[in-house]
């Protein structure tokens, strides 16, 4: 079997401003096509031996299984999480449409410059 083409990746962070930065930088640089924010979510977990109660932002990162490790590095440089969420989810199926745009908008941007067809709606 073959691995994924697309990934969706989660991470959180712990304000609007943060999560619209970190979505802003990550497809600005190509390396997702699309970032959803969820409203603020409730996050319980144990750090540093303590149980802790946050609100966070969480970002839905649409991306190419190519293009996972340099969005990767580049969440991790612009994080201010000591340890960030960063989890990769296999998209196993999608439409075409949609997944060729994804595809399309985190290639690497050649000499020409072309930004691939506009989303589907």
């Amino acid at each position: 079997m073959t691995s994924p083409a697309w990934l969706t990746v989660l991470t959180t962070t712990d304000s609007e401003e943060k999560a619209r930065l970190l979505a802003q930088g990550v497809v600005e640089a190509r390396l997702a096509a699309c970032v959803q924010i969820s409203a603020p979510v409730i996050s319980v977990y144990r750090w540093q031996n303590a149980i802790e109660t946050t609100e966070e932002w969480q970002l839905l990162l649409k991306t190419t299984a190519e293009r996972y490790d340099e969005l990767e590095a580049h969440l991790q440089e612009a994080h201010d999480y000591d340890t960030p969420e960063i989890i990769a989810i296999p998209v196993v199926r999608g439409s075409a449409g949609y997944l060729g745009w994804v595809s399309a908008e985190t290639a690497p941007v050649t000499s020409g410059g072309s930004r691939g067809p506009r989303p589907p709606r």
